[in-house]
């Protein structure tokens, strides 16, 4: 592996083209961060919390999704990662329900489980130190298959996008890294392996699967160097990618969204690098109507989760908020579908590794002034 030598100039250190990078880790730059560090050009609203689950200690939540249970109820299941299983919470008010997986489950078995995605009834499950994607059947979480081990690494994020009838796309970032801590960052050339595409069938007894290649700019301004969360829009043929932690021009650790087209080319866009104070970490997008809503990123502060929303058209900054207690956000799920609490909808987020919080998609309406379709009036 190519060593990574810096030259400094005037004060900005630049990496040279094609080498490695290390950086610092996400809890090395995101603790005792001024909260006005960013430079997010709308004003920071306070929108509270409906709820804030009871903290789990000790089980470091990471990514979440939503799905509507066959009783009424919406389910807000979490991936636990150190613990290795999934929690299940009741959406509506953040009553832990089930504990999925672990030790004394021989049938579903995680390793590192990370990020989440639901399609119908089938539960897709990302497991890092599995490096495959796992599927499985709900209400019950019967397992139905794995697929990917033969392509990934270090597999983080998902998103799917169904393209037929029972076939989808599945994205997954591969943020594998180099080092004994695993803080470098492979070279240049090897980022085109940051994102991997799946297709799959599925059927009445379970899926089939085929790898259909990896994608990720080699230069230096598309580069996805630390990956996680991906969201997409397919009106808009628009992939939203977290890079986390890139060299900046300032010398300093910067984050972004970068904008890719869902056949994996880099659009030439990515948010400015001074955007985010921290890192960029979950990302999803709100569709009020087929053309029009706002993609939902969260910066990942300790003192309280800052949450930026940008025109889901032209990605123009739309408004800013932070609840009064929700901090070190890291998955988030946008459920837009009314339930019995939320009849317009609801964002839940990770709060410090151990709770799930709420926040009304009305509220946050109301509170940034956002077009009427995304509110009670649509």
């Amino acid at each position: 592996m190519t060593l990574c030598r810096f030259l400094t100039a005037t004060g900005v250190i630049l990496a040279l083209t094609g080498c490695a990078t290390a950086l610092q880790r996400n809890s090395d730059i995101a603790r005792g961060v001024d909260a006005n560090a960013a430079s997010f050009p709308v004003d920071e609203r306070v929108v509270p919390e409906r709820y804030v689950s009871p903290a789990h200690s000790g089980v470091e939540l990471d990514s979440l999704a939503t799905w509507p249970a066959p009783d009424g109820r919406t389910w807000l299941i979490a991936s636990a990662k150190t613990a290795h299983t999934l929690m299940v919470f009741d959406a509506d008010t953040g009553e832990w329900l089930q504990t999925v997986g672990g030790t004394d489950d021989a049938a579903r078995t995680f390793k590192r489980p990370n990020g989440l995605a639901v399609h119908g009834d089938r539960l897709f499950v990302a497991e890092r130190d599995n490096h495959r994607v796992q599927v499985l059947a709900l209400p019950g979480f019967a397992p139905l298959g794995t697929f990917g081990e033969e392509q990934l690494r270090s597999p983080y994020g998902l998103w799917i996008n169904e393209v037929s009838p029972g076939g989808l796309d599945v994205y997954v970032t591969d943020s594998f890294m180099y080092g004994k801590r695993f803080e470098i960052v492979p070279p240049l050339a090897e980022l085109d392996q940051r994102v991997r595409r799946f297709h799959v069938e599925l059927d009445d007894d379970g899926f089939s699967a085929r790898y259909l290649g990896s994608f990720g700019d080699t230069a230096e301004p598309g580069a996805l160097r630390v990956v996680e969360s991906i969201a997409g829009d397919p009106a808009f043929d628009r992939l939203m990618i977290a890079d986390e932690r890139f060299p900046g021009s300032s010398g300093r650790n910067a984050s972004t969204l970068r904008e890719y087209t869902l056949a994996g080319r880099y659009a030439g866009r990515s948010l400015p690098e001074d955007t985010f104070a921290t890192e960029a970490e979950g990302v999803a997008l709100w569709a009020c109507s087929p053309d029009t809503g706002y993609w939902v990123a969260v910066d990942q502060r300790e003192t309280r989760t800052a949450f930026y929303l940008f025109n889901r058209s032209d990605l123009a900054p739309a408004g800013s908020f932070r609840g009064t207690t929700t901090a070190m956000s890291d998955g988030i799920a946008l459920h837009a579908a009314s339930t019995a609490a939320f009849p317009d909808g609801a964002l839940f987020a990770v709060h410090n590794d151990e709770s799930v919080s709420a926040f009304d998609l009305a509220d946050i309406a109301r509170g940034l002034k956002l077009a009427a379709e995304c509110t009670g009036a649509r």
